[in-house]
Formats: structure tokens, C-alpha cells, sequence
């Protein structure tokens, strides 16, 4: 299917690994014109930039000043924005909620809640002098579905959700669609990183690797539907669709990937 993204200037954060990198990818296969953002430039993310051109601004968005450094060399490279997409996030898994002190809060909020609104408030104007465009935020099934040992995180990430659908409103006048994606456990980084994912405590307690923890526990302990946990790419694929003029008339969407673990809506 023809996404129609072709030469359309697409804007995606915390895009150096996981379902940034692929979104970014697939916005580059799909020939647009891509501007990533991220702390540090992996391997992949450079070769990224070597195969399609895209331009790649090292930036930590819990920065307030980024998200315009950020929107500033898109509009200096490609002269606007048409595609946003909000990826960059953090998790900081505690072993309770005592150990989660303030300044715990605070990176995490910092990162996935007020980078996601400085780098969109910076954006907006662009957008609307474009005509309008897409912003797909990416959201959590934690917003619905929060964890004793990530309760900072899930807490962003509703919130990330309720701005969304606020903005969706209050942009639609001006041609912009704002939507939201909310996947399940991803066979990412923020899962399997050797020292700080998710999926190292779940190791280490059932005396089992990270492997067998993806592919095994995970399923069965969040009783996954499909009976595995998702790839990269089938989240970006949605953020691919939403961001495109094939979802002309969506907006204000949360779309749940998550292979059947949210069993109400």
C-alpha cells in the first residue's frame, strides 16, 4: 500500500533503537524526508542516515530548550514539518514505590510527558503553516494497565494519552491530527538492555534468561492473546498509517498493540 508519505518532512524522537528506529525506517522506506532526534546515534540509527539521507540531531529532549533546537534544524533542513512523531521515553524501573524518589519523577516526567509537549508546542506552528499534518504520540497499554514497579511511568504515560486526545480537539481546526499509539510488552531495548530492562528482574527471579523471558514468560505471565510479544516494526507500521494521508479522517484514536493483553477497553 502506497502511504502516500513521499517527500513529506517526518519529525521522530528517541529514534536511535526500538520502535523509534523502526518507525524511522519505515518512514525513510517510504520515502520520506526524516529528521531523528536522540540522545546518542547507534550504529543503526547512522546507517539510517548513510542509506536515505535522514538527518539526525543528537538532543536530550528533557532539555526544555531541545524540542526547539530540534524543530529548528527540521525547518533549516526541509524548510517544515509535516509528521511528528513522539517516541522518546524513559522507564526507570524501582523495586517499589518508597524508592521512587522525586527526582525519579521528575526524569521520567521530564522525558516522556514535557518532551513530548515542548517538542509538539514547538511544532504546532510549523504544522499549521504546512496546512495542517500528523502527530502520533506513543503511549503505553501502562497508561490503562499501571505496575506496582513502574508506577512513574505508567503515570506519564496516561497522561501522555489524556493530552493527546486534548490536542487532537483543539488542533483539528487547523488540519492536524493527533493520535495515539499504546503498545504491549516489544521485543525493544527498554525490555531486553543488558543492565536496566524490564525483563532483567523477571530473570533474575525465575532464575531464567531474557530470552526465555520474552518468548516464554511474558506471554504467559500478561496472558497474550496471539502468544508472543510484538516486533518493533508492527507498532511502527501503525505509526506509519496513522501518520499518513490514508488515515485522513482519524484523529483523536488510541490505538492498543498489545496481542490481546487489555482484555476491556
Amino acid at each position: 500500500m502506497d502511504l502516500h508519505l513521499t517527500d513529506k518532512v517526518a519529525v521522530v524522537t528517541g529514534a536511535s533503537k526500538g520502535i523509534g528506529l523502526a518507525v524511522a525506517q519505515g518512514l525513510a522506506e517510504e520515502g520520506a524526508r526524516v529528521v531523528t532526534a536522540s540522545r546518542t546515534v547507534t550504529p543503526e540509527l547512522a546507517e539510517l542516515r548513510d542509506a536515505y539521507g535522514a538527518t539526525v540531531v543528537t538532543a536530550d529532549l528533557a532539555r526544555p530548550e531541545a524540542a526547539a533546537e530540534l524543530v529548528g534544524a527540521a525547518v533549516d533542513a526541509h524548510g517544515g514539518i509535516d509528521v511528528l512523531v513522539n517516541n522518546a521515553a524513559v522507564s526507570e524501573p524501582a523495586p517499589d514505590f518508597v524508592s521512587a524518589d522525586d527526582d525519579a519523577w521528575r526524569r521520567v516526567f521530564d522525558l516522556n510527558l514535557f518532551g513530548t509537549v515542548r517538542v509538539t508546542r514547538a511544532a504546532v506552528p510549523v504544522l499549521t503553516t504546512r496546512g495542517g499534518g500528523a502527530i502520533v504520540n506513543v503511549s503505553s497499554v501502562n497508561a490503562r494497565m499501571p505496575a506496582a514497579s513502574i508506577v512513574h511511568y505508567s503515570a506519564s504515560k496516561a497522561a501522555l494519552t489524556n493530552v493527546g486526545r486534548a490536542l487532537a480537539e483543539e488542533l483539528g481546526a487547523s488540519g492536524i491530527r493527533v493520535n495515539t499509539v499504546s503498545p504491549g510488552p516489544v521485543r525493544t531495548p527498554m525490555w531486553t538492555a543488558e543492565e536496566d530492562g524490564f525483563a532483567n528482574g523477571f530473570a533474575a527471579r525465575a532464575g531464567i534468561t531474557v530470552d526465555e523471558v520474552m518468548d516464554r514468560l511474558l506471554p504467559e505471565t500478561f496472558a497474550v492473546t496471539t502468544g508472543r510479544v510484538s516486533e518493533p516494526r508492527e507498532v511502527a507500521d501503525v505509526v506509519l498509517f496513522l501518520a499518513s494521508p490514508r488515515a485522513a479522517n482519524i484523529t483523536g484514536s488510541d490505538y492498543v498493540i498489545d496481542g490481546g493483553v487489555l482484555k476491556t477497553a
